[in-house]
């Protein structure tokens, strides 16, 4: 088999294990809720436990119940151990690992009550009352009671661990957040209540003379025979999943030694990175073990497409997709030379460019519903526009100048939140932003400054860092203006946004659009050099006649805004951004 159809095999078996793994998940989670609710009648009386914990055993020790349940326990540590052998490394983000030791630390707690409970009810008809495991746990060996408690927890959380990571990439699932969190921490507290309620009122029965003698003697395993069998059942079981560890961690190794005999792959990243990584490992894989930030919301499971990379060298020589990645990139319309980096296993050198920024995250792609009233006031208002742009687009293809214009809205935006400013609109290949926002014009004045200077030096770096795919370097105009406006969270429905409107806004457009005209990086009106105290005495100085007003605006044009930024006072330049509204 050549060396494409092992990855794309190994991506369609990769996406079965996924499916299988979130399957058998589900299942021990549901049992793991009907457990805790059950816990949970204890609140209400020992009898009420009783009672529920005869539907309880009707789904769970019926015989389809019990295929289901202890297939799903097997077939899930089977897959985790899987999962873990095939980590190339083991540096992952912090969710990942707190996962990965809660699971693996849920079989050593889970063998002694399963074998009290479950095999000693099979093989020696013990009557696993509530009534009896309570006695056992709460009066008979309470570090029993607290081991088992720590059980409950550790398996529920694990549990509400996964169904997080796998939810949140769910439109819906922000909104249904606080209520499935407010579950998840109330029922194991009722449980852990109920369970305490139940022991105080076996205690009360365990005062009455002979009666714990009578309970162990009629619901316990009294001979020693039987004692016996069930210890060693528990140490068997415990030294295989000791033994399946250590193999794990031991085939991880031999796995290590055979790759690096097999061969390496370079794979080369923006901003001249290389890493030398063995034949076999993800790109992802590869990103995280030298510490190259990445973005993966779904932690590298193919169940999302943030980890995606545009691939601008050695595309003829990668595997396959698989179909699990195939579909991923055709349902989010994806070109051929960009791949899934949770899934692309490069046998070859390979050069590619992550497409999302390492911080992206679930709620990115959704709207901040957070209502804002309406309010004049006096901010300072910059526009930003790309020179000649519709001139670079027209000789690409549309995902081309989308993937030009996402890192382009990436660079600019975050130049203008380090200079303190909010992005409230792009449009085209234009940015509004706005600042002073709550702090007043003369502050603005001078962080909208700071920003157009980190605006320029960021489109100059994305220039060099895309100089290959650009025939010229990229050219921004700035105009900045200050004045009154109405600021407010406009739009419709939950799509809405911070932005401003009002005469203030207008003239700053029109001065954004004269750099074209005077050829320079950025155009001020007067008003804006005044407040922000900048030194504008030698640069051209013109009137813009704007309509509905009597005086024309002085403008003033400057060819290098590093120059301008140069020339602020040391108090002014290095002025410490104030709190900003949610954009």
């Amino acid at each position: 088999m050549a060396k494409g159809d092992v990855g794309s095999a190994y991506g369609s078996a990769a996406a079965w294990v996924r499916l299988v793994r979130l399957g058998t998940g589900l299942v021990l989670l549901t049992y793991i809720t009907t457990h805790l609710s059950n816990h949970a009648l204890g609140l209400v009386s020992l009898a009420a436990m009783e009672s529920g914990r005869d539907w309880f055993l009707w789904l769970w020790r019926s015989t389809l119940g019990t295929v289901l349940l202890y297939g799903a326990l097997v077939t899930h540590l089977l897959l985790a151990l899987w999962s873990l052998y095939l980590r190339r490394h083991l540096r992952m983000p912090a969710w990942e690992a707190w996962q990965l030791l809660l699971g693996l630390s849920i079989p050593p707690l889970l063998t002694m009550h399963f074998v009290m409970t479950r095999l000693a009810s099979a093989w020696f008809d013990v009557t696993d009352t509530y009534t009896f495991v309570v006695l056992g746990l709460w009066e008979v060996t309470p570090a029993a009671g607290v081991r088992q408690a720590i059980l409950l927890l550790l398996a529920w959380t694990h549990g509400c661990i996964g169904v997080h990571f796998w939810l949140r990439l769910k439109s819906w699932y922000p909104r249904m957040a606080p209520v499935l969190f407010g579950i998840a921490l109330l029922l194991p507290v009722l449980a852990l209540l109920g369970f305490v309620q139940a022991g105080r009122e076996v205690s009360a029965m365990a005062r009455q003379p002979g009666w714990v003698e009578m309970m162990q003697r009629t619901h316990g395993v009294s001979e020693p025979a039987a004692r016996g069998v069930l210890e060693r059942t528990i140490n068997g079981i415990l030294g295989t999943f000791g033994a399946a560890l250590a193999a794990t961690l031991g085939a991880r190794a031999a796995r290590r030694w055979v790759e690096r005999r097999r061969g390496v792959v370079r794979i080369s990243y923006p901003g001249d990175r290389e890493v030398v990584v063995p034949i076999g490992i993800t790109v992802l894989e590869a990103s995280r073990l030298n510490r190259i930030p990445h973005a993966s919301i779904c932690g590298g499971r193919g169940r999302c497409s943030t980890c995606r990379v545009r691939v601008t060298r050695g595309l003829n020589l990668l595997p396959p997709a698989s179909r699990a990645e195939l579909s991923v990139l055709t349902r989010v319309g994806l070109p051929p030379n960009v791949r899934l980096a949770c899934q692309l296993r490069p046998t070859h050198s390979v050069t590619v460019a992550p497409l999302l920024p390492p911080s992206a995250r679930p709620s990115d792609g959704f709207p901040q519903p957070q209502p804002s009233a309406g309010a004049e006031q006096e901010i300072a208002v910059l526009f930003a526009d790309l020179r000649e742009f519709t001139r670079v687009a027209e000789r690409k293809f549309p995902y081309d100048v989308v993937f030009l214009l996402n890192r382009y809205f990436e660079a600019v935006g975050e130049a203008i939140a380090r200079a303190g400013g909010i992005a409230s609109q792009f449009t085209g290949d234009g940015v509004m932003a706005l600042f002073g926002v709550g702090a007043g014009p003369a502050e603005g004045c001078r962080h909208a400054l700071r920003a157009a200077g980190e605006i320029v030096r960021a489109v100059r770096d994305l220039s060099r860092n895309l100089a290959e795919e650009l025939s010229s370097p990229l050219r921004i105009g700035i105009g900045i203006h200050t004045g009154p406006a109405v600021v407010g969270r406009m739009g419709y429905g939950e799509t809405t946004y911070l932005t401003a409107v009002g005469d203030t806004v207008n003239v700053a457009s029109r001065l954004q659009d004269l750099t074209k005209q005077y050829d320079c990086q950025l155009v001020i009106s007067e008003q804006v050099a005044a407040r922000a105290g900048a030194d504008t005495t030698s640069y051209p100085r013109h009137e813009l006649a704007v309509r509905n007003r009597s005086e024309p605006v002085l403008i003033h044009v400057v060819d290098d805004v590093g120059v301008l930024l140069s020339r602020l006072g040391a108090r002014q330049a290095h002025s410490t951004p104030p709190p900003l509204p949610s954009p």
